[in-house]
């Protein structure tokens, strides 16, 4: 929604026939005669890389409002949140971020009830997500709207000058990371999309009795990640510097998902002619970004908020998330064909996509991450058990 000043009156005529919520977002935004707004935007899984064009652009058409953006690590967020929270004073508006910063925050109760609270703010938002999107966003427990999607992995990348059979099996991973100690390296899970990808895609190709439960049910995950640790040198705490070493020889293989495939050779970080193998009969772990607004959001600023989480899935936004395929594919909505991206994003794709995910896309079975309460068992587990005095 873009209010100008001249439509004040038109909005108090329809206060009867339109929600408060979306009243209150245009006195907000219409508030540019009396003081601007600024709305603090915290980024904690890279999709401002993504987002940040589209959020520009509508500054550009509510000049009152302003923007701030800061970066943090998502395990370190929900403490500073919750502390801000306590102390009834929360300076973070808009986080974004995927499951992990999603998991924390749910458990830890630290998000804005967004639906049905706000739905007159979202009509048929669920149904105008691609069905992949619609799975991602149950996950969301109506605390927080997907607005980015990946189809993810996970598959195995690596340099094809330095592995010549590459692995197609865990155990053939296994086998070639014990014959090449410290060539293999993936990033902490709760600090990394193909991190927890990898650890969640592999109940479904190792037959564990229960995908869905780390605690209980990945008998066998568990003893093959502790097995594959005696051959792996350390856990970066984030996939940049994963992409870093493989790219610079000093790594021959690491653990990949579609995005982090393509946009690493894009931008150079990763030679071009890198190559991605699938494990057999893999199961595509799917992965989402999304927005969440924290609890204690100063009451004129939410209705901005709200108003800019409508913009972002607006078709003409969602086409800038094709990017340069940093969250291959990116929309999170339905019919925004790559042809409706920027010239340079087609571009991108074109050239350093790869044929081989629509095939697999079509082939293989979707499977969505572990919820909220899951996926922290299953960091916890992996933090004590696995990567303990890894990190790096």
């Amino acid at each position: 929604m873009t209010c100008k000043s001249t439509d004040r009156f038109f909005s108090i005529k329809r206060i009867f026939s339109t929600s408060l919520i979306a009243l209150s977002a245009c006195v907000a935004i219409n508030s540019a005669h009396a003081q601007s707004i600024t709305i603090n935007v915290v980024d904690v899984g890279g999709a401002l890389a993504l987002l940040q064009d589209a959020i520009e652009s509508y500054q550009k058409v509510n000049s009152n409002v302003k923007f701030t953006f800061t970066k943090a690590p998502a395990p370190e967020l929900p403490s500073k949140i919750k502390a801000m929270q306590a102390a009834n004073r929360t300076d973070i508006d808009l986080v974004l971020g995927g499951n992990d910063i999603l998991a924390a925050g749910i458990e830890q109760k630290l998000w804005t009830q967004i639906l049905p609270d706000y739905a007159a703010k979202f009509p048929n938002v669920v149904q105008n997500y691609h069905p992949q999107a619609q799975k991602m966003q149950e996950l969301a427990q109506n605390q927080a709207l997907a607005v980015v999607f990946m189809t993810g992995g996970p598959f195995l990348e690596y340099n094809p000058d330095k592995v010549k059979q590459p692995p197609t099996t865990p155990q053939e991973l296994l086998s070639w990371c014990k014959a090449n100690p410290n060539k293999l390296i993936y990033a902490r899970p709760a600090n990394s999309g193909p991190g927890r990808t990898f650890i969640m895609g592999l109940p479904y190709l190792l037959g564990d009795k229960n995908p869905k439960d780390p605690e209980h049910g990945w008998e066998k995950t568990w003893v093959f990640l502790k097995a594959l640790n005696t051959c792996i040198e350390y856990y970066p705490t984030g996939t940049g510097a994963v992409m870093k070493e493989l790219g610079q020889g000093s790594r021959d293989m690491t653990i990949s998902v579609t995005g982090w495939d393509i946009n690493p050779r894009a931008l150079g970080i990763v030679p071009k002619e890198f190559k991605v193998v699938n494990f057999k009969d893999f199961t595509w772990i799917n992965d989402t970004q999304y927005l969440m607004v924290p609890k204690g959001v100063q009451a004129n600023k939410l209705p901005v908020v709200l108003d800019l989480m409508a913009y972002l899935l607006k078709p003409a936004q969602q086409a800038l998330t094709w990017d340069k395929g940093y969250f291959y594919p990116g929309p999170a909505v339905k019919n925004v064909p790559v042809e409706m991206a920027p010239a340079e994003s087609q571009s991108v794709i074109k050239e350093f996509g790869r044929t081989e995910y629509a095939e697999w896309t079509a082939k293989y079975k979707h499977a969505q991450p572990l919820d909220a309460e899951a996926m922290v068992k299953a960091f916890r587990i992996w933090d004590q058990e696995v990567g303990a005095q890894k990190f790096k």
